[in-house]
């Protein structure tokens, strides 16, 4: 699993490990330009990608997005403020690295002598007052200093993750992971609709009447023998001092 800097796969990671414990998941830091080359040539089954990027034969899933911020000295003009605008940082001088991550229309600020390589060179330049920095704000938690600070810029592009894999590579492990990225549960289906039982086929009337004479208690007459009393105690029992034709007999004088 390749991922851009800044995007912190680790929790996506940690499930994984807990419900696939024996497929073992790597994860690999590249710059954020080399990720898609990376899944181009087979150096990473999925990767975490920085919009935008060339979608030719991959999938993509975009997942948030994040804040901009300007990254300053803690002693700066800017700290002031709890978010600054494009329009003030007019007049200092803001690096543009070459691997800037943000998609910008016009740059900001006054424009620096130089480009720096990467973000972490222009960190260091900011640490050395000559300028300042506008990054997501992953990147500038990614290259923290005790020396500097940041402040959210509202109006700046936004950089936007997403999950990317070649579609032409769409395994079952790759799809447990889109599972797990997307918040599915252990016992989805990943999405796939649950196969529906069979319908029973109608009954005919009299399969339905069959049935439920099946259904009722049987021996029913017979029960109701079985709780009659026996012997002459019952109802029906010729009394006692009777004779066999059952008149009483008479005393003579």
């Amino acid at each position: 699993m390749a991922y851009a800097p800044g995007v912190t796969p680790a929790k996506w990671a940690g499930i994984w490990a807990e419900r696939m414990p024996g497929v073992p998941l790597a994860l690999v830091a590249v710059p954020a330009a080399d990720v898609v080359e990376q899944l181009r040539g087979a150096g990473a089954d999925a990767g975490f990608v920085r919009l935008p990027v060339e979608r030719d034969g991959l999938s993509v899933i975009p997942l948030y997005v994040e804040t901009t911020v300007v990254v300053v000295p803690k002693d700066h003009a800017v700290t002031a403020a709890d978010e600054v605008t494009v329009a003030d940082l007019a007049d200092d001088e803001v690096f543009h690295p070459l691997d800037d991550t943000l998609e910008w229309t016009v740059r900001p600020g006054l424009p620096a002598f130089e480009r720096p390589p990467t973000t972490a060179d222009a960190i260091r330049l900011v640490a050395a007052g000559t300028g300042l920095l506008v990054v997501p704000q992953s990147l500038a938690r990614l290259h923290h200093r005790r020396d500097l600070t940041y402040r959210p810029v509202p109006d700046a592009p936004q950089s936007q993750v997403a999950l990317a894999w070649p579609t032409d590579r769409t395994t079952d492990l790759v799809e447990d992971f889109i599972g797990i990225v997307r918040g599915r549960t252990a016992n989805s289906s990943r999405g796939r609709a649950p196969a529906s039982p069979p319908e029973k086929p109608a009954q005919k009337p009299a399969q339905r009447s069959a049935q439920r004479s099946a259904q009722k208690p049987a021996h029913r007459s017979s029960q109701r023998q079985a709780r009659k009393p026996q012997g002459g105690s019952g109802r029906g029992s010729a009394p006692s001092g009777r004779g066999k034709s059952g008149k009483k007999g008479r005393r003579s004088r």
